[in-house]
């Protein structure tokens, strides 16, 4: 999927791809604040322990996961969303499959998100 700029609309539901053996990230608009992230998950893939350097913002568009925060775990289905400030240790596991939008912030970087999915 190209990545939308400049006032044009994006989409975080076309061109949806599950990978087989862990989640698929797509850079889909990034703005002078934040870059705008799907991370599709197929039903029991998992992105393991980890954290950002900055704040995120977990939203789930489609399906549901359960979120680790710290030593306490969230059910998080379709349309619920979560704020973690930087530093935050949280991991996530697909009950289903699922769409995640992250947002993050523009000093972030997409490849940090892709090293924990390779690092699983």
């Amino acid at each position: 999927m190209e990545t939308k700029k400049d006032n044009l609309p994006a989409s975080f539901t076309e061109g949806v791809t599950y990978g087989d053996n862990k989640p698929s990230v797509t850079l889909v608009l990034e703005t002078s604040t934040t870059k705008e992230i799907r991370i599709c998950l197929a039903n029991g893939q998992t992105m393991d322990e980890h954290q950002s350097p900055f704040p995120i913002v977990i939203h789930i568009l489609t399906g549901e996961i359960i979120l680790g925060v710290q030593s306490e775990q969230h059910r998080m289905k379709a349309g619920q969303l979560i704020g973690l400030e930087g530093s935050v240790l949280h991991d996530l596991t697909a009950v289903q499959d699922t769409i995640v939008r992250l947002s993050i912030h523009k000093n972030d970087h997409l490849h940090r998100v892709q090293n924990v999915i390779n690092n699983n």
